[in-house]
């Protein structure tokens, strides 16, 4: 499914990040939430980092501009970690 195919529905809502989870309120109503382990850039930025998100993406992805982070909800629907080579290694 890519962004064209996504039912409106599917947009972002609302986000949460703890220390070990991120979770994702949709429009439908459905909650998404996945370790935060899988994506290193979040799990490494502080908890003010992590709550400076904005929707983007026409409401279906999520940007957190402070850490260079971008997730769509297709991906978390899919389950999918984030790449390892698209991951500093500092």
């Amino acid at each position: 499914m890519s962004t064209m195919d996504a039912r409106p529905g599917e947009k972002v809502r609302d986000v949460r990040v703890t220390r070990d989870l991120l979770t994702v309120d949709l429009l439908d109503g459905r909650t998404i939430s996945v370790p935060l382990a899988w994506y290193p850039r979040l799990l490494k930025a502080t908890a003010t980092q992590r709550a400076n998100w904005k929707v983007c993406g026409g409401g279906f992805g999520i940007h957190w501009p402070d850490v260079d982070e971008d997730l769509s909800v297709e991906g978390l629907l899919r389950g999918a970690p984030a790449s390892r080579r698209n991951v500093a290694t500092t």
